[in-house]
This record gives structure tokens, sequence and C-alpha cells, in this order.
């Protein structure tokens, strides 16, 4: 009985470095973060502590609300990009043998052992003018002039969708290999054909990988604001660089804030639909097990 105790008087004392690593780094920065943005910027460097909604109001601006439109809108085609071609490779490599499995799963995990900022560089590289895609074009016949795409929307949609896919086929992956084949077979066997037996069996079973990997997907390609400097120049503007030029250029910190806490409303309100929707998907595949 003195050992139960003393077991459970040291488990509190266990969780304080965790507890001590949140407030300071996690809760106090938000709290300061938000009391910020309502607060005025003063002078060059200074802030006046005024309570305003002045901040909030001019996110209401139409320049401000085009960036956050574009944002979503380039999450949306980067999410919907990636699942085309994170959800097949996620299937894929779940019905691989144990070998083939490590090897496309060292293949996908390689690459990010490097800096980001190194393989953006090599995309670069790839979409300059006369670069390695003009030229594989031009010489099969399919271009007589350089495609430019450096500093596109196409360049920064392909280095996004570059970036997030393995945040797709991992947790696809993972709900796929817990996939129970007697189900799929069960479904053959009642009549169904493959593409009824994918809708009707593998695609609701494996929703919560899908739904996880959207999550990954569109979270962050909200606020990756450096591929869009790379890649895209000038020309395309996130909510990401609009907040890293009001700290950097302007130096208005208030409103910095402002836009931060509108973007974590954002992501705060995907994460809340997201755990609806899994607990849904997730009574509803106990509902189906148990049909089949």
């Amino acid at each position: 009985m003195k050992k139960t105790a003393g077991k459970r008087r040291a488990f509190p004392l266990s969780l304080l470095p965790m507890y001590f690593f949140t407030l300071v780094f996690v809760f106090f920065p938000l709290i300061y973060m938000l009391f910020l943005s309502f607060m005025r910027r003063e002078g060059a460097w200074g802030i006046a502590a005024v309570f305003s909604l002045r901040n909030y109001r001019r996110i209401l601006e139409p320049v401000y609300m085009r960036t956050f439109l574009q944002s979503v809108r380039l999450a949306l085609l980067c999410t919907f990009l990636v699942i085309l071609a994170g959800y097949p490779a996620g299937l894929f490599m779940a019905r691989l043998n144990r070998r083939w499995r490590l090897w496309v799963m060292l293949l996908l995990i390689i690459p990010f052992w490097t800096s980001s900022l190194l393989r953006l560089y090599g995309w670069m590289i790839f979409f300059r003018a006369n670069g390695p895609l003009d030229m594989f074009l031009m010489g099969i016949g399919v271009l007589r002039e350089p495609l430019r795409l450096l500093y596109s929307y196409p360049a920064v949609v392909a280095g996004m969708v570059y970036a997030l896919l393995p945040f797709m086929i991992f947790p696809v992956y993972s709900s796929a290999e817990k996939l129970d084949r007697e189900l799929i077979e069960a479904a053959r066997t009642m009549g169904a054909p493959p593409f009824r037996a994918f809708l009707s069996v593998s695609l609701p079973l494996t929703m919560p990988g899908l739904f996880s990997g959207v999550i990954l997907t569109f979270i962050p390609s909200m606020g990756l604001f450096f591929i869009a400097d790379i890649l895209g120049g000038n020309k395309v503007v996130l909510v990401g660089n609009l907040i890293q030029e009001q700290l950097l250029k302007d130096h208005d910190w208030p409103f910095a804030a402002a836009l931060s806490v509108v973007l974590m409303l954002l992501t705060s309100l995907f994460l809340y639909l997201y755990r609806i929707m899994s607990r849904t998907l997730g009574s509803g595949g106990k509902e189906l097990e148990g049909l089949v």
C-alpha cells in the first residue's frame, strides 16, 4: 500500500515538465498575442496599451480579405491535389509486402532529412526558364519556348503539394493497413464490382486516415509563406506572408497579432469540424463492420 501511494504522489511530479513547457511556450505566448491584438501601434516600434478593435476592423478591408480568401483557395486546391496523389499511394503502400513497404517509406522520408530550403531551391532550378523541365518538354517537341513557371502560381502549388504529400500518404496508409480484407472479399462475394466494393467498404473504413491527412495538409498550407516567397516571388501572397511583412517591415506587432489570432481561429474551426466528422465516421465504420 505504501508503494502504491508513493507512485500516486510521484505521478503528478513527472508531469510537471510538460505543464511547465505548455504554460511557458504555448499558453502564455497565446495569451500575450491575444492581448497584443487589441492594442495599438505607436511610433515606429512602440505599442500603446489602449484597448481597441481597430486591428480586427482593419482585417475586414478588401486587400486583407483577398489575402485570406487567396490563402483558403490555395489551401483547398493543394489539399485536393494531395488527396488525388496521396490517397491512392497510401492504399498502394498498404498492399505491398513488408520488404517493399519499408523501401517505399524510406523513399518518402529520406528527402525530408535535408533542409526544406535546399529542396525548394532544387524546385527553383527545375522550374526556371531553360531549366530541366523546359529542356525536356522542348526536347520531345511539346514546347517551342520556355514555360517560365518559376515565380508563378503553379510553381507555388507544386511546391506545397510536394512538401505536404507525405502527410497524406502516411495517415491513409495507417488506416488501410488495419483494413480487414475479409470485408472486401465478402462484398465481392455478394456480387459487388471492384469499384462498388471500394466505395462501400474500403473508402468508409479508411475515411479516418483520409480526414487526418486533410487536416495535416490543409492547416499547414495556410501558413507556408516561405514556399510562396521562394517559388512565387511577390505574385502569391498568403496570410503568413502578410504576418511576416507586418512584423519585419512595418513593425506593426498588434496588427500581426490580430492576423495570427484570426488564422488560429480558422484552423481551430477546421480541427473542431474534423473531430465531429471523425466521431461520425468512427461510429459509421463500426456499424458497417457489423452489417457486413
